[in-house]
């Protein structure tokens, strides 16, 4: 871009009276000039689309008193007048103003040229809308010449490459999200974040930004929820850890028309520069669940072909549709792979291996894909123990009392530990994300847990309410800051549980609360021995009730 000083000749045509200061024909220009407002065009390639009418306002006040003092760049358009390169606000607030010239740099530049200069111009004034940055940006690494990389438009503007490379990924966004952000209705965080999933994605995401809140008017109002509210949602239910994924990330033929993950653009690892911070938490991750979804339903139906002995199984709750050779939860046993971690835990028969023992694939529920081992024979004596011998009756039927009530004091140990450790928890996140966060994670509880939950806080359901889940949730609307984050942590030791040892999670649990569980345990085996006292001990006769009776 040419940065001395040229000579421009042009004719300037006579103005009316009102300006008698530019009567006379300009034969020769120079570089710096006082030009007519009239004179002046604003270009359609100027990046900024939006100007506050207050700012304008202000600045239209300022040159009223002191005159425009940075002179607007611009290039001769025609014979009779000029394109304004940088300066439309300064343009359009000294057309407020009322003032009949304003100072100009005028340089001579190609079509290239004046977009390139426009563009950086414009970039380094610090209150440009994102949006316009980001579109800006696009622009100049659009230009045929000169050719720009992300690198060199982060050196002229001042900018971080990461920084650029954000900007540029606005240009991403969907009208719906385009618009939301012009209105500020959603901030530059919410918008990066819209930016960075698929189209298909996007709307959804969108709706997530914002909270209906009742508050006795017809309509809700909507409350734009924090950034990191957003991206919860979006960890929650899009992006998708691809280390976990059951099928070859690296088979491009399993559906071709996605080919290989390790090639794919949408994966966070393809781009470092927009997922650079994240990848180091979460490692690569999925942007595109419909694309995850079909590689997942190509791969179990591969598998299946491939081996047709393979048993299909459940990990969803609910019987299956007549006729499916899905096997539902209790059909089946699943045996572990990871190690007993004690004697006792050794004797359970989910650690066991049978004579029918065999490989599983995981079709419906969570985890849908992987193989696993399984004992799917209901005669089984080792994944079936209520089938004992009848010679032994008498001494299985006691084994079973002992084993019920252990289980009893077990669990209701393991609920008085719970709410010690409820007890221990502080106060510390607002209400508005304690609630956020308990409302999703109640939706992913089996109701016998959220049934759990709900008698830690005293709710018992009642007919005709809408069920616990219901009950539960107004609970949870009315409590305080540190009901909501008891019940949060409690939540969150239930749905560990389901997942692993829950001696091991409530015992680690209590270790972090400081929460004396060997004490607990002690007192309520007290408690049960005193209850078992009481039944075996007469009751006292009352002497009157004796002698009327005979």
């Amino acid at each position: 871009m040419p940065d001395v000083c040229r000579s421009v000749t042009f004719t300037l045509q006579p103005l009316e009276r009102s300006t008698p200061i530019m009567e006379t024909q300009v034969i020769q220009a120079t570089e710096y000039r006082n030009v007519s407002l009239a004179l002046l065009n604003e270009s359609k390639t100027n990046p900024r689309r939006t100007f506050e009418e207050t700012a304008l306002k202000e600045l239209a006040d300022s040159i009223r008193t002191q005159g425009v003092l940075s002179p607007l760049l611009v290039r001769p358009l025609t014979e009779k007048g000029f394109e304004i390169i940088a300066g439309a606000r300064r343009y359009r607030a000294a057309q407020m103003a009322e003032t009949p010239t304003v100072p100009v740099r005028i340089v001579n530049l190609s079509d290239a040229e004046a977009l390139e200069a426009q563009l950086v111009e414009n970039l380094v004034r610090s209150e440009i809308h994102p949006m316009e940055e980001a579109q800006g940006f696009r622009a100049l690494l659009d230009l045929e010449e000169p050719k720009y990389s992300i690198e060199q438009i982060g050196a002229r503007v001042g900018k971080s490459q990461a920084f650029v490379a954000a900007r540029l990924k606005l240009t991403d966004l969907v009208p719906s999200s385009v618009d939301a952000f012009y209105a500020d209705d959603i901030g530059v965080g919410h918008a990066l974040l819209l930016a960075k999933l698929p189209a298909d994605q996007q709307e959804d995401a969108l709706k997530a930004c914002f909270k209906e809140v009742y508050n006795g008017a017809s309509k809700p109002a909507r409350i734009l929820l924090p950034v990191r509210n957003l991206q919860f949602w979006i960890d929650s239910n899009i992006l998708l850890v691809l280390k976990d994924a059951p099928f070859n990330k690296r088979d491009a033929q399993l559906v071709p028309a996605a080919g290989s993950c390790a090639d794919c653009p949408k994966r966070t690892g393809h781009n470092k520069l927009l997922f650079g911070d994240d990848l180091g938490r979460h490692g690569d991750r999925c942007t595109d669940p419909n694309c995850y979804q079909a590689k997942v339903s190509a791969h179990v139906a591969t598998a299946i072909a491939a081996k047709p002995e393979l048993v299909q199984i459940s990990t969803a709750y609910g019987g299956q549709k007549e006729g499916s050779p899905v096997l539902p939860r209790n059909k089946y046993t699943a045996i572990r792979d990871d190690k007993p971690k004690s004697t006792d835990e050794a004797k359970r028969p989910e650690f066991k291996v049978c004579k029918f023992t065999t490989e599983a694939i995981i079709t419906e529920g969570s985890d849908v894909g992987t193989i696993h081992k399984v004992c799917a024979n209901l005669t089984c004596p080792v994944h079936h123990p209520q089938q004992k011998p009848g010679r032994d009756e008498q001494r299985w039927k006691a084994d079973q009392e002992k084993q019920r009530k252990e289980q009893a004091i077990a669990n209701t140990t393991g609920l008085h530990v719970l709410a010690a450790i409820g007890s221990a928890v502080p106060v510390r996140l607002l209400k508005r994300d304690l609630l956020f966060i308990l409302e999703r994670l109640v939706t992913v509880m089996e109701e016998n847990r959220i049934e759990t939950l709900a008698r830690q806080h005293g709710i018992r359901q009642k007919r005709d309410d809408g069920g616990i889940k219901k009950a539960f949730a107004a609970y949870l609307h009315r409590a305080d800051e540190g009901t909501l984050s008891r019940a949060l942590v409690e939540s969150g030791i239930l749905l560990a549980a389901t997942r692993g040892n829950p001696s091991a999670v409530l015992k680690e649990a209590a270790t972090t609360y400081k929460v004396d569980a060997e004490a607990i345990a002690v007192k309520v085996k007290q408690e049960f021995a005193a209850k078992e006292k009481a039944k075996k001990t007469p009751l006292p006769v009352n002497k009157k009730t004796a002698k009327k009776a005979a």
